[in-house]
């Protein structure tokens, strides 16, 4: 027994005569041979008694009979379980009857191990505690084997104790007898107890049985019992689904041609219930269709009663009633589409599925969701179709229509899918799974829109400031056509000498001379043209078609100046804030219209905020390198070529009809250039916060974000740009101040002793004969303070800190150089070393007191030591 228990081989048996094992499993020591008990064969005794209790069996066998076990019917089962205590106990093994509950799902082993948690908690506190144990009485063992001999004497009764150890007779009858309500309810009382698993499988067999190998050898639809004993359809839809899960233990011979056989019987019964349902629905009988639906969710879930329910619908048998998408691109203009005829497509949708909410209520049970696939169906069916042409119609119009086209319809389908009235019984997810289903018909044309929407961005912000380029290289062409139309072959080759000559003997001498008769201030012509006006205006609009208001000049040498006049003069047009702002509403448009397909979720929404980072680092390409960055290169060129001596004349003649004060016209506008600049930094900063950062498009902490990368490139390549102007900018702010200081400074101004009397006017005189000197400060001096603090106080605000410290600190060193060239090339006379003084000093309290310029430590120190120079030299001559 030992041997059969464990499984394990035993070792081979002697042979026989005819080759046979001379002892076999089940032989008793009765069957060795005999030998006289004497003292000498004691251990030859032993040795054959241990022999001859061995049992051997073949390899594996109690695998090899538990494996055929499980291929018997039920029937075949009970028989083996009469054989013998061993094949009883393999039938009623537990874990066999476990099986079988689990293939049919109605075991549930969470609930049998609490079970058999309890059981031993109640075995464990009901044991008594003994104060003694005996270890053997003589009594109890002799009643022991009084009882045992009596049981084997009398016969075997089935046991009926209420506690059973799992080896229990289960006991089938021979007659099937059918009980169908046993059947309807048999596998909702199934419990999970560990030990009693036959049990429990024995009654389900008891309940199902019968119904279920009668309906599988019927010869027709109309001899199984079930059609004939059960008359309520709704109860022989319960006793067949329960037999298809009772189908599921069946593993003996011929399994699969029972299996189809009650299919068969199912899909003639579900067929049946289907037409009586689908005349009910023609018929628009709601207590019938009530009924059969609740046949059909009892049968199988309902799924084909739903089916019929969704597609004899008249949308969806004529879906053409429901709206066409064509109606959204007639009579619209180009790039436009009218989102109304989609609006009332929805809107018929959502109130047809809320009247159908009320009807599913009505027919269907509340375990079952009708609803939902039922909108389902209509996003698939309906939805599908229409948003499909209506968006390859769409596009074949026009790229803009499309892109709005797919944007709006999305946004009112998402409406829509809010707007269904749900059923009484439906989750509280209900608007998120018809969410998913408009998410799920949109996957097909989500890549081809951004994809479309990015290309169509580029491609439209690309041609809006080509065509900017376009008018302001046109601009120019005119004006430049205009300054050189007045100009022959043969007066440029007279006149170019001349008027080289009269530029080049312009009054800008290296050593001041004598004054002449007329007024010290040099007389200087006005020139015979005006260069075309332009608005003055801090915020540039698209360059027009120049307007002269005089002729256009005579000599070669006049219109390259009046040309070079009108470059320095456009510099604040190079780039336009006007541009700026439309391709940011571009820019702005694009991402609302792409930051919708967020709420798909999954890949989509990841994929939708790329493509808004892909929208933003796109517009500063354009706007950064394209068009400020090509204007800020154009400034600094007009710049480089500034020639104040060139433009002087026109210049004053401007300044003396205006009455301003004079200024460095290109760096003025150069100043206003960096002003816009600055403008259209902090417009992008407020639409990056606004419309990507809020939303969550993007993370602005991420620096490995696109959006976050190319930003940081837009902002250094502006202060280079920026940094690259002021450098130019302070080039021609000191060209001016030496250029002011050679023409503007007289030579009696610190030489009186070269003042002729005859030039002196009666104020002059007076003030002479009475000693008095003028000691105010000189009128280069005030204007050299006005144009440096003019100039250097445009940037404040404009310009990072550092780099206004940087400028203003560069602008101090080289004014100093050019103010000590300038005192250098002085003839100083004893009276004239006071208005140097004077000079000296206006610089050097006025320049340190404008917040905007801080002149640097070498300035002061030998100003200073230059003044003392002068004072105690006065001294001396006295």
């Amino acid at each position: 027994m030992s041997t059969i228990m464990s499984g394990k081989p035993a070792p081979k048996a002697a042979a026989g005569p005819n080759g046979l094992p001379k002892q076999r499993a089940g032989l008793t020591s009765m069957d060795a041979p005999r030998r006289p008990n004497t003292p000498g064969n004691v251990f030859a005794s032993l040795k054959a008694t241990q022999i001859l209790t061995l049992k051997p069996v073949l390899p594996a066998a109690s695998e090899l009979i538990a494996t055929i076990l499980d291929y018997l019917p039920v029937s075949d089962l009970t028989r083996c379980a009469r054989v013998s205590k061993r094949l009883q106990e393999m039938v009623y093994d537990d874990t066999r009857w476990v099986a079988r509950l689990r293939d049919m799902g109605v075991w549930n082993e969470t609930e049998a191990r609490q079970r058999y948690e309890e059981s031993k908690k109640k075995r464990l506190s009901g044991r008594p505690h003994a104060g003694s144990v005996t270890l053997f009485d003589a009594h109890d063992e002799e009643e022991k084997v009084r009882k045992s001999l009596e049981q084997a004497a009398t016969p075997r009764r089935p046991r009926h104790s209420s506690v059973t150890d799992g080896f229990d007779d289960m006991t089938l009858s021979q007659t099937p007898s059918f009980d169908a309500k046993a059947a309807t309810t048999a596998l909702r009382r199934v419990r999970s107890i560990r030990g009693q698993a036959s049990q429990e499988y024995g009654k389900v067999h008891g309940a199902l049985g019968p119904f279920y190998y009668n309906l599988v050898h019927a010869e027709n639809s109309s001899d199984p019992a079930i059609f004939r004993l059960v008359q309520d359809p709704e109860q022989q839809a319960r006793i067949l689904a329960d037999l298809r899960v009772f189908a599921r233990s069946d593993g003996a011979q011929k399994w699969r041609q029972r299996h189809d056989k009650l299919e068969s019987m199912l899909g003639i019964f579900e067929n049946a219930m289907i037409g009586e349902f689908e005349q009910a629905y023609q018929a628009q009988d709601i207590d019938r269709m009530r009924r059969y639906a609740h046949v059909l969710v009892s049968l199988n879930g309902g799924a084909a009663g739903i089916d019929i329910f969704i597609s004899n619908h008249p949308y969806m048998r004529r879906k053409d009633q429901v709206g066409s998408p064509l109606d959204c691109l007639q009579d619209v203009a180009p790039g436009h589409v009218d989102l109304n005829p989609s609006q009332r497509f929805f809107e018929k949708l959502a109130s047809m599925l809320s009247m159908q909410s009320s009807v599913i209520d009505q027919v269907f049970p509340s375990s079952v969701s009708v609803l939902l696939p039922f909108a389902t169906r209509v996003c698939e069916d309906i939805v599908s179709d229409y948003i499909t042409n209506l968006f390859i119609e769409a596009h074949e119009s026009n790229v803009e229509t499309y892109l709005k086209a797919v944007s709006g319809v999305f946004e009112q389908a998402m409406r829509f899918a809010v707007s269904i009235q749900p059923p009484k019984a439906s989750g509280t997810d209900f608007h998120d799974q018809i969410k998913k289903a408009i998410s799920h018909i949109f996957e097909p044309h989500v890549d081809r829109y951004l994809t479309e929407e990015l290309d169509y961005f580029t491609s439209k912000c690309d041609d809006e400031v080509g065509v900017w380029e376009k008018e302001l290289s046109e601009q120019e062409a005119k004006t430049e056509s205009f300054f050189m139309s007045g100009i022959s072959r043969q007066a440029a080759k007279r006149d170019f000498l001349s008027s080289f000559r009269k530029v080049v003997m312009m009054p800008v001498n290296a050593l001041p001379t004598f004054p002449s008769a007329n007024k010290a201030a040099p007389v200087v012509e006005h020139p015979a043209v005006e260069a075309p006006s332009t608005e003055d205006s801090s915020r540039p609009e698209t360059p027009g078609t120049p307007t002269p208001a005089k002729p256009a000049p005579t000599t070669e040498l006049a219109a390259k100046t009046a040309i070079m006049n009108s470059r320095l003069e456009g510099i604040k047009s190079l780039f336009s804030i006007e541009v700026a702002l439309s391709l940011i509403h571009h820019a702005k448009a694009s991402i609302e219209r792409a930051a919708i397909f967020i709420r798909m979720g999954d890949k989509h929404a990841t994929l939708t905020r790329e493509q808004c980072d892909k929208i933003f680092v796109s517009l500063l390409n354009i706007l950064g390198r394209r068009h400020i960055q090509n204007g800020f290169d154009k400034a600094v060129g007009h710049l480089s070529s500034y020639n104040p001596r060139a433009v002087k004349e026109f210049r004053s003649g401007q300044l003396e009809k205006e009455g301003t004060t004079a200024g460095v016209e290109p760096l003025v506008t150069f100043l206003e250039l960096v002003n816009v600049g600055d403008l259209i930094q902090q417009m992008v900063d407020v639409f990056y916060m606004q419309e990507l950062v809020t939303p969550g498009l993007t993370d602005r902490d991420d620096f490995l974000n696109p959006a976050v990368k190319e930003k940081k490139r837009f902002e250094q390549m502006l202060d280079e740009r920026v940094a690259a102007g002021m450098g130019k900018g302070i080039d021609v702010l000191i060209d001016e101040v030496e250029y002011m200081c050679a023409t503007l400074q007289l030579t009696a101004d610190f030489n009186t002793d070269a003042v002729d009397a005859k030039n002196l006017t009666i104020q002059d005189k007076r003030a002479s004969m009475m000693g008095l000197v003028d000691i105010g400060p000189t009128e280069t001096a005030k204007r050299v303070v006005d144009t440096i603090q003019q100039h250097t106080g445009m940037l404040v605000g404009s310009t990072d800190k550092n780099m206004l410290d940087v400028f203003n600190q560069e602008v101090g060193l080289r004014l100093f150089g050019v103010l000590c060239k300038h005192i250098k090339r002085q003839r100083i006379s004893v009276d004239g070393a006071i208005k140097l003084i004077r000079f000296v000093t206006h610089l050097y309290f006025a320049l340190p007191s404008s917040p905007s310029i801080q002149l640097t430590h070498p300035f002061y120190s030998d100003i200073n030591l230059y003044s003392s120079f002068i004072t105690t030299l006065r001294k001396l001559m006295k």
